[in-house]
């Protein structure tokens, strides 16, 4: 019986242990209908965390990762189809490029789309004009946002829906990364502008 006890007590403890390391990494997809569920967005600071990509920007200029270089990161992945999460996402980015003030030119701000099909450059450049003209729109064929995806440790899904049509279900972090190209943090799509701020403030003094 104290044998059953013990195994018990300690399956307890894993199971806590899981899951306050995936609060805070991230790994809760928040949007799209699989939301909930537990898969990859992001991770600690120990994981390699913004890698490589090779996309095309919302002006149809080619770039990769290391067009970026110098300059913190706020990255987002999202779809310009999305109903609520990628539009409320940007406007909140928007909202903090304007509270950084001068600061806000010191990052470099992306939105990442997981939609290969929909979101061609010129998708991205009109569903962008409703935002702060610093955000850039990036897109690229399916094995591109696959690696940009797997670089973030990002999770998505295309999920068909009735009628034909389809969605993308993603994870909704935005991925902070250093001037260096290092995983620097997230920040949820539930903490406050003052935290945020913070955060970014931290990230452009590094």
């Amino acid at each position: 019986m104290l044998r059953w006890i013990r195994r018990a007590t300690l399956g307890a403890v894993a199971v806590l242990s899981f899951l306050v390391l995936a609060t805070s990494a991230g790994w809760l997809v928040t949007d799209g209908p699989l939301a909930g569920r537990q898969e990859v967005a992001s991770g600690p600071a120990s994981l390699p965390i913004g890698g490589p990509f090779s996309l095309t920007d919302h002006r149809g200029r080619a770039v990769t990762e290391r067009d970026f270089r110098g300059r913190p990161m706020a990255v987002f992945f999202g779809f310009t189809h999305c109903p609520d999460v990628c539009p409320t996402t940007l406007g909140e980015m928007t909202a903090l490029i304007e509270a950084l003030g001068p600061d806000a030119d010191r990052l470099h701000w992306l939105f990442v789309s997981v939609d290969w099909e929909r979101d061609t450059p010129e998708a991205l450049a009109g569903y962008l004009e409703a935002f702060d003209a610093r955000i850039v729109g990036l897109s690229g064929s399916e094995p591109q946002v696959a690696e940009a995806a797997r670089s973030f440790r990002v999770y998505y899904r295309r999920v068909p829906l009735e009628g034909g049509g389809y969605t993308m279900d993603h994870s909704a972090s935005v991925f902070l990364i250093d001037g260096a190209g290092r995983f620097a943090g997230t920040i949820d799509n539930k903490e406050s502008e003052e935290v945020a701020v913070q955060k970014l403030g931290m990230l452009v003094a590094r």
